[in-house]
């Protein structure tokens, strides 16, 4: 499987088009949770221009009222092709996919395939907070198998939680993060081997949720999970939402390994009706139209990537931040700040601007705060020095 690199586009960093006075017009979770005195760099929101292609589909459904029932398999074969392209992965069958409406709710609905209430789901914190919150609403509980030191996956912690998980022969889940969040740790073909490996030998049903898939960088290669050997009775969650920043466009697919056809095709039907129509155009039109857009979008995240290197080593020495493969997340290591276990509260406290507080990424997220790079380069810089402010005004150390 060969990873095709992301083409030199010539569009516009989409970063760089709107101003702070045009982003704070915007109604959306990112912009209005917090008062406006703050900046917020938080929550999975990107500060970006939409792709004229998606633009053109949402604004020609408007026209012409094609504001009806999603049909079809469009979605997934833009997916598909984008599968083959992208990451040189042609095992994406179509007849093994179904639209759900997001990638969580999607989760939740695998989870229901392979597991029962009160089985236990294995995730690797620090993680994706909705991970916790929407295995408990599901009625499973989650076991913890954390990552190692270096931000990987560490295959004997996870063999142990495997072990322990179907202890007594009960069902179990595997909840892989793939890219992880918030670490932007790109598994390598070798780590997921291995761990479908573990999964098959300790009867651990893999769902993984691949929505961070599309933003990976120059250097690292993702690798679906679906796409290595053992990884057949795999399911996976994927969406255009987060790459090209359609969040509030409603759709995702579930996709299904060649030994997992038969589980997908037992989720109810009437889950198909929670996606939007409008949304499963804007994706496909993303997916199918808008890659040129998304490698500039790579190229001005990579940018900010080495900013928020330079302007750490300038303001904050004393965190430490690895620039994850992938992603536009940056988990930043407050510990040495003297800020306790959350300083992402001090920082909006004394410097007024927001990050998401590590604590909820579970074992491994005290002392860490989580920085939303995807805005402009103006934008991150002030982040950062109001970052550096907070610290002074709260009496931590700077370095």
């Amino acid at each position: 499987m060969t990873r095709i690199p992301h083409d030199t586009s010539g569009e516009p960093n989409p970063l760089n088009a709107f101003s702070l006075d045009q982003l704070r017009r915007r109604t959306s979770m990112k912009w209005r949770t917090y008062p406006e005195d703050v900046l917020p760099v938080w929550v999975a929101e990107m500060d970006v221009a939409p792709p004229g292609p998606v633009v053109r589909a949402v604004t020609d459904a408007m026209e012409s009222g094609d504001t009806g029932y999603p049909a079809g398999t469009a979605y997934a074969e833009a997916l598909a092709a984008f599968a083959d392209k992208r990451w040189g992965w042609s095992g994406l069958a179509v007849e093994r996919t179904a639209i759900v409406p997001d990638v969580m709710l999607g989760v939740v609905e695998m989870l229901r395939l392979v597991t029962g209430p009160g089985d236990p789901v294995v995730v690797n914190p620090p993680v994706y907070p909705p991970f916790y919150d929407f295995v408990r609403h599901a009625d499973r509980r989650i076991a913890e198998a954390p990552l190692g030191d270096d931000g990987r996956l560490d295959l004997d912690v996870l063999e142990h939680a495997f072990r322990g998980a179907t202890e007594g022969g009960g069902r179990a889940a595997y909840l892989l993060c793939s890219p992880h969040n918030p670490t932007g740790t790109v598994h390598t073909a070798e780590e997921l081997t291995a761990v479908a490996a573990l999964a098959e030998r300790h009867g651990v049903r893999g769902v993984a949720d691949e929505i961070h898939a599309p933003v990976v960088f120059e250097g690292a290669r993702f690798v679906p999970y679906l796409s290595v050997p053992g990884g057949e009775r795999g399911l996976s969650l994927m969406s255009a939402s987060k790459a090209w920043n359609l969040a509030g466009l409603k759709a995702a697919l579930a996709v299904a390994g060649p030994g997992a056809g038969d589980d997908l095709a037992r989720m109810p039907e009437v889950v198909g009706h929670g996606p939007s129509h409008v949304g499963i155009l804007a994706h496909t039109a993303a997916l199918r139209d808008a890659t040129g857009w998304l490698d500039a979008l790579l190229d001005g995240l990579d940018a900010n990537r080495r900013l928020l290197t330079d302007l750490l080593a300038e303001h904050l020495p004393t965190v430490r931040c690895r620039p994850g493969d992938a992603t536009y997340l940056a988990w930043l290591d407050c510990r040495d700040l003297g800020l306790g276990d959350d300083p992402a509260q001090v920082f909006l406290d004394h410097g007024r601007v927001a990050l998401t507080g590590g604590l909820p990424f579970g074992t491994g997220g005290a002392g860490h705060a989580r920085l939303n790079l995807a805005t402009s380069p103006e934008l991150l810089t002030e982040a950062v020095r109001r970052m550096a402010a907070a610290v002074r005004a709260a009496g931590g150390t700077r370095g």
